[in-house]
């Protein structure tokens, strides 16, 4: 077993065993309290400049498959875990953790007290990391640290987002035949990829929409030469403010159509309304996060992914539909005249529970109604 060390801008260092690839990475530190779904965690293109920790002791166990990825390669800087599992048993594993992380030359450690990494994140809000197997000596791991840029002043979704336009067909999985492929015609979402994830694809398709996925960078001439139906805005890394295309096309298409923003979209929105965001002391990141609905009263798990949020006193002529039960932040608002809808959390839930599905049904009647 080889010697790695995981050494935090703040002084302090943890030193465990190193899976995956070798040698240094640095990001943001957040952890995520999900008990499974490492795998659709390591491909989320959300946590780009990130090392994620991951509470829940032993991980692996169940090994790696080709399907249960949200984009097309492993997206977090680095990973971190209590116990590796030695060995994985599921009918789908094609290989193990250690495995997919050599491939996608991406660093882990293991062995460390996640923990007291955990309540130190806590106590401290966001902090700087690296993972090393070749330097081993503290002093200069934290220096390295201090050293790295801050996430906001990274234009992340240039490294994530599609620089092609493509179309999308794929629907929900079904255990005998896969995912399930569905033509549908009508109606067309332009779905703004900031570094979508892939089953937010699959639900807006299994609902019956037409999915065509463009690149942010000159998204409205893309959207004159489609014409779609509506606008999605998806999820993305980083600081919203730095997405100025996203801002510029939700102002210049708000009284023309349709407009859904999940996660860094939902921030897309508050700030082309006018709002501000802000960044939270260290980030929502797990599948068992309590939102409330307040036009029902009813509560939903959901899983959420975010380091921003959006402050709800910036907001005019919305109707705030969704709140953070955790810390009472917002988590989803609507337009009281235009036919905009976003929410902060991840509905497409995968991994989680399936309580906000019926956020997709609404968008897509919207958009039928448009037609």
């Amino acid at each position: 077993m080889k010697r790695a060390i995981l050494a935090l801008e703040d002084g302090s260092y943890f030193v465990g065993y190193s899976f995956g690839a070798e040698g240094e990475t640095l990001g943001e530190v957040v952890f995520n309290t999900s008990m499974t779904g490492y795998q659709e965690i390591l491909t989320d293109p959300s946590y780009k400049g990130q090392i994620v920790v991951l509470t829940y002791t032993q991980i692996g166990n169940y090994g790696v498959n080709e399907e249960d990825v949200e984009s097309d390669r492993v997206q977090v800087n680095g990973l971190v875990i209590k116990e590796l599992s030695p060995i994985y048993s599921n009918w789908r594993a094609k290989k193990s953790l250690d495995e997919y992380l050599k491939e996608n030359q991406v660093l882990g450690i293991w062995g460390i007290d996640t923990r007291a990494l955990v309540k130190r994140i806590r106590e401290k809000g966001a902090i700087k990391g690296i993972i090393s197997t070749v330097d081993l000596d503290p002093k200069s791991l934290v220096h390295k640290a201090k050293s790295y840029a801050d996430i906001s002043e990274l234009d992340l979704v240039q490294e994530v987002a599609t620089k092609e336009v493509y179309h999308w067909n794929e629907g929900d999985w079904d255990l005998r035949k896969g995912y399930i492929v569905k033509e549908n015609q009508k109606p067309l979402i332009a779905v703004v990829d900031f570094g979508v994830k892939k089953n937010i694809l699959r639900r807006l398709t299994q609902e019956g929409a037409r999915v065509v996925v463009i690149p942010p960078e000159n998204a409205q001439r893309t959207i004159e030469q489609i014409k779609p139906s509506a606008i999605f805005l998806s999820n993305g890394p980083g600081d919203p403010q730095r997405v100025v295309e996203g801002i510029r096309l939700v102002r210049a298409y708000m009284e023309k159509l349709p407009i859904m923003g999940i996660c860094l979209g939902h921030q897309i929105i508050g700030l082309a309304l006018g709002g501000r965001t802000y960044k939270l002391r260290f980030g929502h990141h797990g599948g068992n996060h309590p939102v409330k609905d307040l036009r029902t009263g009813r509560i939903h798990i959901t899983a959420q992914n975010h380091n921003f949020a959006v402050e709800p006193e910036s907001l005019k002529d919305v109707e705030i539909t969704h709140i953070n039960l955790l810390d009472q932040t917002l988590e989803g608002f609507r337009h009281k005249h235009l036919p905009i809808y976003c929410v902060q959390f991840h509905p497409e839930a995968s991994p989680g529970p399936h309580d906000a599905l019926d956020v997709f049904k609404e968008f897509i009647n919207l958009a039928c109604q448009t037609q």
